[in-house]
């Protein structure tokens, strides 16, 4: 057995952890103007160039904004935010996503899948649709919910690709990091063959290129997973409180 090599974190990271923390806890409320570049290199005891390239990532994730001849300041990342802020605060609560924001994921990842689904059953070749079948099977072979949601991730991923639209399959994998948390928390709760089924009904129906079945089939258990028998949600008070604070 092989052991993946250990590291510490950056001082940038470190840097960014702190503020993201400070933001998402409250200690700076949207709208609150940062000290200059100097100040918190200072205080934080660390070079400007540390603060400058942190600051640089916290503006990319929306968290902060920079405003000419004003400084900086805590933006509301509600509005400017990006799949990078909802990954920023998925580490900060230890992977946890709250009720609202694994909603919103299922209701887009429907939208997606059907018109990936919709596309494949139309374009793609018997032999494109042998390669879902194959994420299928390292699906149903998978040792633990991890290698399962990969796999599942990947059978979504290929759904896309196969279809031949350009953009659906960078927009799945834009959500990836999310996507693979709600199904390793799906196959903690319930199991990796309930994940495994699920996609096999989807599956053959793909093959037998049944469109208004498949349709019916993935609001049948997306909607399981957003408020029926299967849901991913956590534990009411174990939510993700995502609205900047005052």
């Amino acid at each position: 057995m092989e052991f993946a090599k250990l590291s510490s974190p950056s001082l940038k990271d470190l840097f960014v952890q702190q503020l993201q923390g400070m933001i998402l806890s409250g200690a700076l409320p949207v709208g609150a103007q940062l000290p200059p570049e100097r100040v918190l290199a200072e205080q934080m005891q660390v070079s400007r160039t540390v603060v400058n390239s942190g600051l640089a990532e916290l503006s990319a994730q929306g968290f902060l904004e920079v405003r000419p001849r004003q400084g900086t300041c805590v933006a509301d990342y509600r509005r400017r935010g990006s799949l990078s802020t909802l990954i920023a605060i998925m580490q900060y609560k230890g992977g946890v996503l709250g009720r609202e924001e694994i909603r919103s994921i299922l209701e887009v990842r429907r939208a997606l899948e059907h018109l990936a689904a919709e596309r494949a059953i139309q374009y793609a070749s018997d032999q494109a649709l042998d390669l879902l079948g194959d994420h299928l099977a390292r699906m149903a072979a998978s040792a633990g919910p991890e290698e399962a949601a990969e796999a599942a991730f990947a059978f979504q991923h290929e759904l896309a690709l196969v279809g031949g639209n350009s953009i659906v399959p960078l927009i799945y994998y834009s959500f990836k990091p999310p996507v693979i948390s709600l199904w390793v928390r799906f196959c903690s709760l319930y199991g990796i063959p309930a994940l495994v089924r699920n996609t096999q009904t989807l599956y053959a129906l793909l093959r037998a290129r049944d469109a208004l079945g498949a349709s019916r089939w993935i609001d049948a258990y997306l909607e399981q997973a957003i408020s029926g028998g299967q849901q991913i949600y956590g534990l009411p008070d174990a939510g993700l409180d995502t609205s900047p604070r005052p």
